[in-house]
């Protein structure tokens, strides 16, 4: 990444292209506040747009307000945040952060990484586990590149008894994710890998309830990916009340009888009281599922729930390839797109 100093001549020359997109944002926002899901839109294909990542990652200020949400490039920033977390009482998932590589030995490269960074956990002691996407990782290039280097993974892990977390990214990587999932816990039996699902995908009840039958280990996020209507809800309302649906479904005493354990992955305070009322009516102990909530973001709100008792984990990415992610972020909240607006200018 450049991260040399930025001078007036240096602004200038990248000034049309950082206007362009900034303007875009600015529009996307306003129109955000009269059309529901299209400044969501605009910034998922911001996410993917070469164009874009150039610029935004050229130009140091972009990086000093990434940093809201990025623990830093290295693993040693990565671990300190953890510590940092752990000492207030927070639970931490640590993602090295990359996705969707061409070549075998870009994915080897995150493998190697990754298992520095499992390495790292276990020297140091933190309370973390890992997560990871298989794109990352080859699939890609080839499946069975990705099966090699998350079963690498998975062993290392395993061997300082310690969990990696498969994130799910696109809905046509969903049933490749599952299948790899499948082999190596039930295959292999690595019983220290778990899954994500995505509420606004429709295919996502059908697939909670073999989870819940297999016992799995999952993250429920609502989604933070361009979908198409054909396969996922575009409406916010729709998606909530998937969300809670499938909040139930994997909290039930059928789900929790036969060893699953929840990970609410938001920081909609609606769902989060949603799943708290469900838990109460049901004498669900606090221990039976977690909330999780992004580095950087509600960070009093991440410490109130830790206060009331609840099981926090707290989602903390690091590394170099972080527009992709931080792009997603502000396609989330409105107001972290303002953040940025209002910070890229002050810089």
């Amino acid at each position: 990444m450049n991260k040399t100093p930025v001078t007036a001549t240096s602004r200038t020359r990248q000034t049309p292209g950082l206007f362009f997109l900034l303007s875009a944002a600015i529009t996307g926002y306003v129109f955000y506040r009269y059309s529901e899901g299209w400044l969501r839109s605009l910034l998922l294909s911001l996410s993917r747009s070469i164009w874009a990542r150039r610029m935004v990652t050229s130009f140091g200020p972009a990086w000093r307000v990434a940093r809201r949400f990025i623990a830093g490039e290295s693993v040693e920033e990565a671990i300190a945040v953890a510590r940092q977390l752990n000492a207030k009482g927070l639970k931490v998932a640590l993602d090295y952060l990359g996705e969707s590589v061409t070549q075998a030995e870009e994915a080897n490269a995150a493998r190697d990484q990754i298992l520095l960074l499992l390495d790292r956990i276990h020297e140091s002691g933190v309370d973390a586990y890992v997560s990871v996407k298989l794109s990352q990782l080859g699939v890609k290039i080839a499946e069975n590149l990705a099966l090699e280097n998350l079963r690498a993974l998975l062993t290392r892990a395993r061997s300082y008894g310690l969990r990696v977390r498969i994130d799910m990214e696109e809905s046509a990587l969903v049933d490749t994710t599952f299948d790899i999932y499948r082999r190596l816990r039930h295959g292999e039996g690595f019983d220290n890998v778990g899954v994500v699902i995505q509420a606004y995908l429709y295919r996502s009840e059908e697939d909670v309830r073999w989870l819940i039958e297999e016992g799995a280990w999952v993250r429920l996020v609502k989604g933070a990916y361009k979908e198409p209507p054909t396969v996922a809800y575009a409406r916010k309302a729709d998606t909530d009340a998937a969300f809670i649906r499938l909040a139930e479904q994997l909290l039930s005493e059928q789900a929790r009888s036969r060893g699953v354990h929840l990970a609410v992955a938001t920081h909609d305070d609606a769902m989060i009281r949603a799943v708290q009322r469900y838990a109460e009516t049901h004498h669900i102990p606090q221990d039976a599922y977690e909330f999780q909530l992004l580095y950087g973001i509600r960070r009093e709100r991440q410490e109130q729930l830790a206060s009331q008792g609840y099981c926090v984990r707290i989602y903390v990415p690091y590394g170099t390839a972080w527009y992709p992610y931080f792009m997603r972020r502000l396609a989330e909240r409105p107001a972290n797109l303002w953040f940025f607006v209002t910070n890229f200018f002050r810089a």
